[in-house]
């Protein structure tokens, strides 16, 4: 049975629209309006306050703006690597690099793709199968997960802003991944050419050894060559002045950083409920990586109860929480408010919108996946000891919510937020042996491999 939209269904519609005057307030106030500003609950905005129970000793100052680029998840790390190493160096304000993380990430991005082209290839996937053009749709995202920054950091460490600091690509990336994908995709044709002809090993790495050798030039000339050895010079916040260096940037993360925030004592822990994902199982994505010989993209499935204790009790023992989540949905971004009430979509449209899923058929369906990653810097337990809500550090500037900084209730956290990394020290025995595993693999469109990427919106959201 199909259904056509004639004139009389039409004219049917129309007149029940025209004779609902709530429909007509809401058009009207709709004519001039942004719909997700009509829809503001008043009394959600009202109530809204950054007074929290428990709240790590010092935030990161200043606050990180990622602009227009992917870069969030780079930031993310960054914003929670830097508040244990402010204190431990009595700082008064820090940012680590992110242009410099950026850089290899490219370089190490285009080589993973295109040796998971050759891969794909050998093992028989045609360029117009769905896995080959899923690929291909984006080579060269952005956007990232935990397990690709421990892969940068224990090869490439970290340094200080000032030595190394942003480029207009890196602010802006759109233009220089245009590039890097325009030349991914005619390399892609270029390895299979080469395979189908001979399959010659030497010949596929000379083919690499090349095209490498392009991209390197195309990405240092966008974000620049991040300095093999530097020294920084700081004063701490009684005015004293020190140096360190000269050293490369992974004897800084060693010496310096390792010592108190070490990337790889952190989990991931992600909760997905759909039916067939079963909690306490480790998951991974096909093709989902950013490093030769780096390791996995490793998912440990559990409850979002869970994910929320563990949030909470790192956050009384001082400790942030980076995280991912899907940003846009019950958002009122000015306002840097996140809250499954925040709008109230049935008074203006007469239908719910966004929570007529649920959690489950939202990622079933294609209505949500992680899009973005933030960090958790306090939370608000109630006399149970239940988190209430939660203070966000955002890297989108601060012109949004206070002062950069977003507060999410927990009915939003348990709707919207998919994946946490928390210090193991914090983690059950039964949740973290789930990590020695044999992962399920996960098909390389599955929305679980969706990378964190939102951009600095340039309307509200």
């Amino acid at each position: 049975m199909t259904l056509a939209l004639t004139p009389e269904l039409m004219k049917q519609y129309q007149q029940k629209v025209e004779n609902e005057a709530s429909s007509l307030l809401a058009m009207n106030a709709c004519f001039k309006t942004d719909p997700l500003e009509m829809c503001l609950r008043r009394s959600k905005v009202i109530a809204t306050n950054h007074i929290f129970t428990h709240k790590v000793e010092s935030e990161g100052r200043p606050i990180t703006n990622q602009k227009s680029s992917g870069r969030c998840w780079i930031f993310a790390c960054l914003n929670v690597m830097r508040l244990p190493f402010v204190k431990q160096y009595n700082l008064e304000e820090f940012e680590f690099s992110q242009s410099h993380l950026f850089f290899w990430d490219k370089i190490e991005r285009c080589n993973y793709f295109l040796n998971k082209m050759v891969e794909c290839a050998r093992r028989g996937e045609e360029v117009e199968g769905r896995l080959v053009s899923f690929l291909l749709h984006d080579p060269t995202s952005d956007g990232g997960q935990w397990d690709m920054l421990v892969n940068l950091i224990t090869r490439y460490g970290v340094m200080p802003k000032k030595c190394f600091p942003e480029s207009y690509s890196a602010e802006n990336s759109m233009r220089m991944n245009r590039i890097l994908q325009s030349k991914l995709r005619e390399y892609t044709r270029e390895l299979r050419t080469v395979i189908n002809k001979d399959d010659d090993d030497a010949a596929v790495t000379e083919t690499l050894v090349r095209q490498m050798s392009e991209v390197y030039r195309i990405v240092s000339i966008c974000l620049g060559i991040p300095p093999q050895n530097f020294s920084w010079e700081y004063y701490d916040k009684s005015k004293a002045y020190h140096k360190v260096g000269p050293l490369t940037p992974l004897e800084f993360y060693n010496e310096y950083v390792k010592p108190v925030f070490n990337v790889e004592d952190k989990v991931c822990l992600v909760t997905d409920p759909r039916p067939k994902n079963a909690y306490g199982l480790a998951y991974t994505v096909d093709c989902l990586g950013n490093m030769v010989g780096g390791r996995r993209t490793i998912y440990n499935n559990q409850p979002v109860e869970t994910l929320m204790n563990l949030c909470s009790e790192s956050i009384k023992n001082g400790e942030a929480i980076w995280f991912g989540c899907e940003v846009g949905k019950r958002f009122a971004g000015k306002l840097g408010i996140q809250d499954t009430y925040i709008h109230d979509y049935k008074s203006a449209f007469g239908v719910e919108v966004n929570l007529g899923l649920s959690k489950a058929d939202r990622l079933l369906y294609g209505e949500s996946l992680m899009t973005h990653a933030m960090i958790f810097t306090a939370v608000t337990l109630n006399e149970s000891g239940t988190p209430e809500k939660w203070r966000v550090e955002n890297s989108w500037g601060e012109d949004r919510g206070e002062k950069g900084y977003l507060i999410m209730t927990s009915d939003w956290f348990r709707e919207f937020v998919f994946e946490i990394v928390v210090d193991k020290k914090y983690v059950p025995e039964e949740v973290l042996s789930v990590f020695s595993q044999e992962p399920v693999v996960l098909p390389a469109w599955d929305p679980m491999g969706a990378l964190a990427y939102k951009v600095t919106p340039h309307f509200q959201l």
